[in-house]
């Protein structure tokens, strides 16, 4: 019997003229969101869900995901079963110019 087709695994992302400021915003104050976007910002590409250095569980660091990512703050796909992870740097600069990097220069500072 043949493998039933199946389709890719997509993820939901919001055009950023959908996403307010204050959602950027608060997204962006949890410390722990902040060391996800601090990492995506050094790694300077993608980076599995599994890499990420962070004193939160696997399900509680999945919640943060899609906070980051409804906001609009972070792109999500899957390669294969790895789900990457990718900041939206172009767009967010566009639609907040300076937003990102201030926050990240300044998480940077604070650690």
């Amino acid at each position: 019997m043949a493998r039933p087709r199946t389709t890719p695994r997509t993820v939901e992302h919001p055009e950023l003229s959908e996403v307010s400021l204050q959602q950027a915003l608060e997204a962006l104050a949890d410390p722990v969101r902040r060391m996800v976007v601090c990492q995506l910002a050094q790694a300077g590409g993608e980076k599995g869900c599994g890499t990420f250095e962070t004193p939160v569980s696997d399900s509680t660091l999945t919640h943060h995901f899609n906070v980051l990512r409804e906001a609009g703050v972070i792109r999500q796909h899957y390669r294969g079963t790895t789900k990457l992870n990718s900041l939206r740097e172009a767009e967010l600069e566009a639609r907040f110019p300076g937003l990102l990097p201030a926050v990240v220069t300044a998480a940077e500072a604070e650690a």
